[in-house]
């Protein structure tokens, strides 16, 4: 890619980008959130057709114009976005051949695509039937689909957006080796990943881009990465700590659960969370750790507004008084937000701008004498856009519109408008790079010092042991422990994450 530019109204989203990418590598492209990384990705695919940006694309030393996917496609260019473009309804066979179907005499020869969905996915190592619904596979089986579709179309150049981005360690690691795998068959592959670790287990070379400028492209040698080397070039300065120290000021118990029982949606009889008691101080950030289906999440939105699960038994305390919060709307007025771990489908409406998403959770705050006041939801998604640097040309554009962190500090901002007293963030730097992540955990350290309640629900055991107080573990809907993070490492959080009996320490 030559002097690659491409321009949106009011920003110029890349400016005089260069790559290239050798045969049979695997390619890694860094860079913070709204950097031009996926930007750059759909102008190679045809998301972005020829004639919408400048510059020269080169591919098997031609130059090439697609005018849309299916042209890029048939050159062997095939893209899997980081949300994933799957029907749940229909099969993974339906999947695989959708739009490419396998046709004799006119008609779709089934037999032929079951027969030729069980090949791909032994290549892909999926073990499921070509006529399982897509809506009953893991999100890391859904991944290997998308791979699996990707190789029905003889691809030459497979570009991944965040793969493991939403992945357990386990299909994370399962994927990085198919991704090696592919490159033994002379697949080339380009990776967009914020986890530097996955890109010294698998890349060939890197480039970091920032503000829609190449900063520089390297040889990755014999799987070492200079992590350091690549945030330096991600944000621009260097990151002494990846955490921000913090000093805690820790007050009274402000926020209690007791004896917390709550049953499956569909399944009678399951619990998903099994008699859990904690506490969470004033000024105190308290974290969950779990493995992947343990049930924190079940938890967290089972407490804000029981959006989870049958309520069976247990309490609530926010000031050592009960709290009955049945709904969400409830839950905002007695001080209690949530911000999910799957922020496009349950923390944002992408048809909306950032300025109603901002104000959507307390449109009390922008009424007046019972309407709209346009001016003050103005004046409040301003202040947010500025205090949480949400990197727009304003507060009137969509929220589709903005990268994965921007979209983040949307979703943070609507939540602290109403100012509560406890705020759960579930995964709040999921698919986040490495300076938009520090941002975060700033905010985070604000939001305690100002005297909030604050848990935070994540994946990544560093990351609660660099900006956590204290820690839970959870296991098969349980609490099994309870820790200091100064007194913690990543091997006790592991032991008490996979014991389904209670420990306190």
């Amino acid at each position: 890619m030559r002097g690659i530019v491409k321009e949106f109204p009011g920003v110029r989203a890349l400016d005089d980008v260069t790559m290239s990418v050798r045969r049979g590598a695997i390619h890694a492209i860094c860079g913070e959130n709204g950097a031009g990384k996926s930007t750059l990705m759909k102008v190679l695919s045809g998301v972005y057709p020829h004639g919408s940006y400048g510059g020269e694309i080169v591919f098997d030393g031609a130059s090439v114009a697609f005018k849309d996917i299916k042209a890029s496609e048939q050159a062997g260019i095939v893209i899997i976005h980081q949300e994933l473009a799957l029907i749940p309804e229909l099969s993974v066979a339906e999947n695989i051949f959708l739009g490419n179907e396998i046709v004799r005499g006119g008609l779709i020869d089934w037999n032929a695509a079951r027969q030729r969905t069980l090949d791909l996915l032994a290549r892909v190592g999926l073990e499921v039937s070509p006529d399982t619904p897509i809506k009953n596979l893991g999100v890391g089986q859904q991944q290997l689909v998308e791979i699996a579709k990707a190789l029905s179309k003889d691809v030459k150049l497979l570009i991944l957006d965040e793969p493991t981005s939403a992945l357990n360690e386990d299909d994370s690691e399962n994927l990085l080796q198919l991704m090696l795998g592919l490159k033994a068959r002379g697949i080339t592959s380009i990776m967009i990943s914020h986890k530097l670790n996955e890109i010294a287990a698998v890349s060939d070379s890197v480039t970091v881009i920032r503000d829609g400028r190449t900063v520089e492209t390297y040889e990755v040698e014999a799987g070492h990465v200079d992590e350091d080397r690549i945030i330096r070039a991600m944000v621009g300065r260097s990151l002494d700590h990846r955490y921000p120290e913090h000093e805690p000021h820790i007050g009274e118990v402000m926020f209690e659960v007791r004896d917390w029982r709550v049953e499956h949606p569909t399944i009678p009889g399951r619990l998903i969370c099994k008699d859990s008691s904690f506490t969470v101080r004033r000024g105190e950030i308290v974290g969950f750790a779990g493995l992947m289906g343990a049930g924190r999440t079940e938890l967290a939105r089972s407490l804000f507004g029981r959006t989870y699960g049958t309520y069976l038994s247990g309490t609530m305390l926010l000031h050592g008084r009960e709290v009955v919060a049945s709904s969400v709307s409830s839950a905002i007025a007695q001080g209690l937000a949530y911000v999910p771990e799957d922020r496009k489908t349950l923390g944002l409406n992408l048809l909306d701008t950032i300025k109603r998403t901002i104000v959507s959770a307390n449109l009390a705050g922008v009424v007046k004498r019972g309407l709209l006041d346009f001016e003050k939801e103005f004046e409040v998604a301003e202040h947010y856009r500025k205090a949480l640097r949400i990197k727009s040309p304003s507060v009137d554009v969509g929220v589709a519109t903005l990268s994965g962190g921007n979209q983040q500090k949307v979703v943070l901002s609507k939540w602290m408008y109403p100012d509560p007293e406890l705020l759960i963030l579930d995964e709040p730097t999921r698919g986040i790079d490495v300076g938009a992540k520090y941002e975060i955990y700033k905010l985070i350290q604000d939001l305690a010092d100002q005297g909030k309640a604050v848990i935070v629900i994540s994946s990544e055991l560093p990351e609660l042991l660099g900006i956590s107080d204290r820690i839970y573990t959870i296991c098969e809907g349980r609490i099994t422990g309870e820790l200091l993070a100064a007194d913690a490492d990543q091997e006790q959080l592991m032991r008490l994450m996979t014991t389904t009996s209670t420990t306190a320490a």
